[in-house]
C-alpha cells in the first residue's frame, strides 16, 4: 500500500513525466505526494554567490509549483511541494527517510553510456541508497 510517495522535480521534461505519473499513482491510492525540489549551491560556495542562487532557485521552483498546483487543482490528490538545498540525490534519500515515503517517484535523464560511467546520475544514486521502492519514470 502506497500512503507517502516523494516525488524529485527539476522543471526537466522527464520531471514533467514523472510528476504526472506521481499524481496518478497518488490519486488512485490516495497517498499524500510530496514534490521536492533540491538547490545545489555552487563549489566552491562563496557566500554572496550561495545566497543569490539559493534564493533564484526557491524563485524558480515557485513559479513551477505554482503551475503544478494549479495543473493538478481539479484532483483530489494531498500535494505538498519543498525545496531542499544540498547534492539532489542525498537530499532526496534523506527526504524520504524523513517522511517515511513508501515510494520515490524520479525521471530519468538520457545521458551518454560514457557521461553516465564517468558521473552517474541522480536517478541511480537514488537507487542505490533509498530506503523505499524508487519508480524511474522514462
Amino acid at each position: 500500500m502506497l500512503n507517502r510517495i516523494l516525488c524529485a522535480y527539476d522543471g526537466s521534461a522527464p520531471a514533467e513525466k514523472a510528476f504526472a505519473f506521481a499524481v496518478e499513482l497518488a490519486e488512485r491510492f490516495e497517498a499524500e505526494l510530496l514534490v521536492l525540489s533540491v538547490a545545489r549551491p555552487p563549489e566552491p560556495p562563496e557566500l554572496v554567490e550561495t545566497a543569490a542562487v539559493l534564493d533564484s532557485a526557491r524563485a524558480f521552483y515557485a513559479e513551477q509549483f505554482e503551475r503544478l498546483r494549479a495543473q493538478e487543482a481539479a484532483r483530489t490528490v494531498r500535494l505538498r511541494f519543498d525545496v531542499a538545498v544540498g547534492h539532489p540525490a542525498e537530499q532526496i534519500v534523506h527526504r524520504a527517510e524523513a517522511e517515511g515515503s513508501d515510494l520515490i517517484v524520479v525521471g530519468h535523464r538520457g545521458k551518454s553510456l560514457l557521461a553516465r560511467w564517468l558521473l552517474g546520475s541522480v536517478s541511480k544514486r537514488v537507487l542505490s541508497y533509498a530506503p523505499c521502492a524508487v519508480l524511474v519514470v522514462r
